[in-house]
């Protein structure tokens, strides 16, 4: 599989970890109120999608990037990638 990597052009896959769901970017507030439910579903519960699905993917042996990788699960065919960093500032996370 081929990921094509918003910086570096199209790079084989084998040069990447796979993180699981990108939903993780959005860890909960542990001093919250419900923050024991809310982080035991965070660490232990996941979709298993047939379809479009958005994953954290590592670029271990490049550039040590994180990106969101929109993959159909199916076919494999990859429809979106972006800089994890730019998904977490647009959603006020910071880097």
């Amino acid at each position: 599989m081929i990921i094509p990597h918003p910086v570096l052009g199209p790079r084989d896959a084998q040069e990447f970890t796979y993180l699981g769901d990108a939903a993780l970017i959005d860890r909960p507030d542990g001093m919250a109120d419900g923050a024991q439910d809310a982080l035991f579903d965070y660490l232990y519960l996941r979709d298993n999608p047939a379809g479009l699905h958005r994953e954290l993917w590592f670029h271990e042996q490049g550039d040590r990037s994180w990106l969101v990788v929109t993959r159909d699960t199916r076919t494999h065919a990859i429809t979106k990638v972006e800089l994890a960093r730019d998904v977490a500032l647009a959603r006020g996370r910071g880097a």
